[in-house]
Parts: C-alpha cells; sequence; structure tokens
C-alpha cells in the first residue's frame, strides 16, 4: 500500500522542476517508509512507500527493469505475485516482493497482464524507448487513482490532493459533482469534486503517448463470461466457503505485523476463522469496545476471539472519542464523505496497537445480500404491472403519499415514479439521501439532476437482465455506494494513518462465482444465509441469529448540543455561496433544531462535511 503520482509532457513544453515534489508531500500520510522520484525529459514519477513485503530498499520505487527500459510506480498488493511469478521464466528477479513480478508480467504480456492479476492496486508504467505511460486500476476500483490534462501534460495521482499539489490543477469545484455528493454522499464515477479532474475507471487501463491517450475497460462486474453448474446446492455452499477461503489466505501475505477487524458479527467473524485456518499462529484481533451497551459489541467479538484462539484487543473508547476526533477525520478526507469517521477512529486505534496491515470484513452485505432492500427489490419486483400501465396511475399515488411528509413516504414517492420496474430504476432511490427536489429547493448548482449513479446503471441496464435479481442489486451496490463510498472511506481513512486494509469480500472470482448463483439459493430468509449455510460449522449460532448492530450514534443529538456551533458556522458559510439558496439552507437548519421531524440530521450533515472540505481545499 503506497502512494504514486506522476506527470507526463504531451508537446514540447518542458516538465516543470519541483512539481512531482508538489504532487508527493500533500500525499505523505500514505507511505511514511520511503520516498522515491523518477525524472527524465517527458515524465515524472513519485512514491511514497509503506513496506509491506519484502522491506529491503532494493524493492524502492520507482522500480527499474533490469534491461532499464521500464519504470513502475504501484500501490497496492498483488496477492497471486508467486503464483504469477513462477509463469515468468526467463526473467532475472532481484527482489521477493511483488512490484517487480507486476513489472515483469507486463514486459511479457503487455495490457493483458492484468488477466493474470489477484489483487488490489493502481500502477503506471513508463515504456523509455517507446514513449509510452501505461496506467491500470484494480477491478473493484479498491485503489483509487485520479488524472487531469490540459494538453500540455497528463497527471496522475492516488488523491485529489495530489493532483492539486502540483500548481498545476486550477481548485475550480465540480458543481455537477456537488449534486452528486448530496444525493449519495460521494462523488461517483467519472466525476472528481474538482472540475476536469476524472476517476479512472475500475477494472480499465489507458496508455498515454503524445499522438493519443485511450482508455480500455478490461473488466466488469456485470460482465457474465464464466458459466458455472449450480445443480448440487451442497456443491454450490463447498465452492463458496473454497473461494472465501482462497480469499482470505492470498490476504494474509505480509512480512509485517498482520490482524484482523472484529466487531463480532457474521462477516468480520466469518474472515477472522478462515484466517485462523490457514494459520499456525494466533491470529491478532481488535474490536472497538464502549462502556454504553447501546454501542458495544464486544461480547460478541470475545466470543469469536476465544473460539479461534486468537490473540485478542478491546480498544476501549468513549462514544464522544468519534467528537474529538471528528477534525481530524474530516481532515483526512481527500474526497468529501457523508461517512467515514468511524473507520478512520477504528483504524488509528488498530494502528496504534502496533498493526499495519489488517483484514476486513466489508463487502460481505453486498455481495450476500445482507441489507434490507435486497428483499425490498423482490417485492417490488412483483408490481411489475403496474409500470406496464403507464405512469399516470403510479404518479397519483405517488402524490398522494407526497402530502404525509415522511420520509418513509418521500421515499415510497420516489419508488413509485421510477422510471422502470428495474434495478436501474428503484436503486437511485434505495442510497439517495437528499431528493432532487430538495436539492433544487436548497441550491442553484448547475447541471443535470440526473446524476452519475443513474446514467452508469442506465448504461448497463441490459447486461443487469441476465443476473438474478439479487445480484442485480449487488451490481448496483458495487456502481454506487460500495465503489464511492465504502470502498472510499476505507482507502482514505485508513491510509490516514498508514494502515493497509484487504478485503477478501471483494476478491474477483469470489464476485463473479456468487453473482450467478441463484436467488433460490441465497434468498434472504435470514441475513446472508447462503454466507451462512457456506460455512456451516465455523459461526456459533450466537454469532449468525443476533440482530445487526453496528456503530448508531447520536449524531441528530451531537449536532443540536455539541456539534452545534461547529455545524452552525459552517451552514452559514455555506449559505453565502453562490450556488446555494442560503436563506432556505438556513431556514432547514432552523427546522431541524426546532425537532422538525421531516429533516433529517443526515441531509444537513452533507452540507457541513461539503463547506469544511471547500474551505481546506478550493480557492473560496
Amino acid at each position: 500500500m503506497c502512494g504514486i503520482a506522476g506527470i507526463m509532457r504531451l508537446n514540447n513544453t518542458p516538465l516543470q522542476q519541483g512539481c512531482i515534489q508538489a504532487m508527493i508531500r500533500p500525499m505523505q500520510h500514505r507511505g511514511p517508509d520511503a520516498t522515491g522520484f523518477y525524472t527524465d525529459d517527458d515524465i515524472a514519477f513519485g512514491h511514497l512507500r509503506l513496506s509491506i513485503v519484502d522491506l529491503s530498499d532494493a524493492a524502492n520505487q520507482p522500480f527499474e527493469d533490469a534491461s532499464g527500459r521500464y519504470r513502475i510506480v504501484f500501490n497496492g498488493e498483488i496477492y497471486n505475485f508467486r503464483e504469477v511469478k513462477k509463469q515468468l521464466t526467463g526473467y532475472d528477479f532481484h527482489t521477493s516482493g511483488d512490484t517487480e513480478v507486476l513489472l515483469a508480467a507486463y514486459i511479457k504480456w503487455g495490457a493483458s497482464c492484468l488477466q493474470y492479476l489477484k489483487g488490489m492496486f493502481a500502477f503506471a508504467i513508463w515504456d523509455t524507448l517507446e514513449k509510452k505511460m501505461f496506467l491500470a486500476r484494480d477491478r473493484m476500483g479498491v485503489k483509487p487513482l485520479y488524472y487531469y490534462t490540459n494538453g500540455d501534460v497528463l497527471l496522475f495521482a492516488s488523491e485529489i490532493r495530489g493532483l492539486m499539489g502540483s500548481g498545476l490543477v486550477p481548485r475550480k469545484v465540480n458543481q455537477q459533482a456537488i449534486r452528486e455528493f448530496l444525493s449519495y454522499q460521494s462523488v461517483g464515477f467519472p466525476l472528481a469534486i474538482i472540475e476536469d479532474v476524472h476517476q479512472l475507471e475500475a477494472g480499465s487501463y489507458m496508455t498515454v503517448s503524445r499522438q493519443s491517450i485511450e482508455t480500455t475497460k478490461y473488466w466488469s462486474v456485470s460482465d457474465r463470461k464464466k458459466q458455472f453448474d449450480f445443480g448440487d446446492s451442497t456443491r454450490v455452499e463447498q465452492r463458496v466457503r473454497e473461494l472465501l477461503h482462497q480469499a482470505v489466505e492470498q490476504r494474509m501475505i505480509s512480512d509485517v505485523p498482520i490482524g484482523a477487524f472484529l466487531s463480532g458479527g457474521i462477516d468480520s467473524s466469518a474472515v477472522v476463522g478462515l484466517m485462523a485456518e490457514s494459520s499456525a499462529a494466533p491470529i491478532n484481533t481488535f474490536t472497538i469496545g464502549f462502556d454504553e451497551k447501546d454501542y458495544d459489541e464486544s461480547e460478541y467479538a470475545a466470543q469469536i476471539a476465544k473460539k479461534f484462539n486468537t490473540d485478542h484487543s478491546r480498544v476501549l473508547l468513549r462514544p464522544s472519542v468519534f467528537l474529538d476526533e471528528l477534525t481530524n477525520a474530516l481532515d483526512a478526507m481527500d474526497t468529501p464523505s457523508g461517512d467515514g469517521v468511524n473507520t478512520y477512529v477504528v483504524s488509528k486505534a488498530i494502528k496504534q496497537h502496533g498493526l499495519t496491515v489488517a483484514l476486513s470484513g466489508v463487502g460481505g452485505d453486498e455481495l450476500f445480500a445482507g441489507y434490507p432492500f435486497f428483499k425490498q427489490y423482490l417485492q417490488l419486483k412483483k408490481f411489475d404491472k403496474l409500470w406496464k400501465l403507464g405512469s399516470v396511475p403510479r404518479h397519483a399515488m405517488a402524490a398522494i403519499y407526497g402530502i404525509k411528509g415522511s420520509n418513509k413516504a418521500e421515499r415510497l414517492r420516489g419508488l413509485l415514479t421510477a422510471p422502470s420496474c428495474s434495478i436501474a430504476g428503484f436503486y437511485p432511490e434505495f442510497r439517495r439521501i437528499i431528493s432532487p427536489s430538495l436539492i433544487n429547493k436548497l441550491t442553484d448548482l448547475e447541471g443535470s439532476n440526473i446524476t452519475a449513479v443513474e446514467k452508469n446503471l442506465a448504461g448497463l441496464n441490459g447486461s443487469l437482465h441476465s443476473f438474478p435479481l439479487l445480484s442485480q442489486v449487488s451490481i448496483a451496490e458495487y456502481l454506487g455506494y460500495t465503489q464511492h463510498t465504502l470502498l472510499k472511506d476505507t482507502d482514505q481513512m485508513s491510509m490516514a494513518v498508514s494502515l493497509e486494509v484487504r478485503e477478501p469480500f471483494f476478491d474477483h472470482e469470489l464476485i463473479e462465482y456468487v453473482l450467478a448463483i441463484p436467488d433460490s439459493y441465497k434468498f434472504p430468509d435470514i441475513p446472508k444465509s447462503l454466507l451462512v449455510r457456506s460455512l456451516k460449522g465455523l459461526l456459533p449460532p450466537e454469532i449468525v441469529h443476533r440482530r445487526k448492530q453496528g456503530f448508531l450514534f447520536p449524531w441528530a443529538v451531537w449536532m443540536k448540543k455539541d456539534l452545534f456551533n461547529f455545524c452552525d458556522q459552517r451552514l452559514k458559510r455555506m449559505a453565502e455561496r453562490d450556488f446555494l439558496n442560503g436563506k432556505e439552507l438556513l431556514s432547514y437548519w432552523n427546522k431541524f433544531q426546532q425537532g422538525d421531524p421531516s429533516v433529517r440530521w443526515m441531509e444537513l450533515w452533507l452540507f457541513v462535511v461539503m463547506e469544511y472540505w471547500l474551505e481546506k481545499n478550493t480557492e473560496v
């Protein structure tokens, strides 16, 4: 896990001296162990290293192949690098890590090397002979990669702050991206919060020369290239367990201390149990504990730790520590997020206990139908005939529900007015935080009411229909909340404290298999029933059947008391911006303070976070 940056000239304009150092500086937290640079007349690479595998200086980056023709900067981990290395006969390896294997794979197979890789990665390779740069990102988009071009140069970096650090990227906010953020608490592909900055799409690579910039999609979660036999339910469950066990085992490769987040829920407990099966030594596990029983899950984590004989640590926190750490967490946001404070606090606590790598159970809900709206989608599909009658009866029903004014009524109104009885029509409503009508009331933002999430789903509508209904929801999650909120928060909040987090549930072979499984095998009669059956005997019943808890802190109360001044100041500053209807925003804030149940704390919190980010990162 590292930070990368680069700048390539596209014409005869000389590269600015010191530009690459300025790009690396804001990302120093991503790699405290080593800093390296490579420059020539056409390219400059920068690298920040968090040493995980092969801790020697020989593995520092930018890394050069034996011939001197190629240079690479790489962020992430290739979990199957030892298997790939066996296929690279004839290459003279000088290190024992994955970076040199990745470079050798590219030298042998070119862009096709991506098909051989299992891992999370973003990397750039410079060919000094052909004067071409190759940029690539992992299939699920676990590792971030942003880029900017102005015709003279192309810049890339692991963080938007790296791009802005160059001094070449105007710090102008993208108003369409703000609309996206207010809708879904994050910014979706291809947008970025800064205008003219773009995300390289997950599962894509880019080839850059002076003559052209070409982007190619090499993998998509909505592809169905493989055929599986699902005739035997026992065999299906065995295969799920095999794939998950393999994913966990591969993510345990490390030359530094490794452990696991353990909440005591199904997903983290499954990861810890499978880690224990793959390790001769006790696993390091960490759970966050609270004195307040409403928040504390540590008794369940302790049961799992005892069952698998882990070296277990309970990190005792007060709920108020989340308030104490709030500004630190907001400062850590490279891109604004309505979530993430929890991830920052937990990552910091684990890092302070001496770990550099931790496995996480994040992603289990998305793959194994763990959220309520998986079942809700199955129920909504029963009303397909209502959409065939046309929009008039649905809009009439929506108008009736709209009169009620509650959040649930607003959500139902949105579902009834969805353009189709499909996941592309419903998913935006499942995940929407602020409705388009409220955004238009509170802001004067430029751009379309149709968000990037909606466009991306609409573009996949044909291929989505070939998947089982529950898998359609999973795919929508991967293209929406999972990729742009969950994975971004995991990366930016853990890397803020130099902790590498690995997520076995985002293994692409596991995902390809589970998405193809018929709904009849994984209908959520109990939460994540297919996963539970596949792990039969691994998890105790009290873990499987306990009520899902999680971090549910009283933000609504804090915003009226402990955080009132913090929020009030930023909302008043936000109200002065030219793309806001200031009077309407402050009126909405006042209604919240007076206890109006139709105003949700999260709606206002997004404006607070956005204002904080804008003040810190843009020209006011």
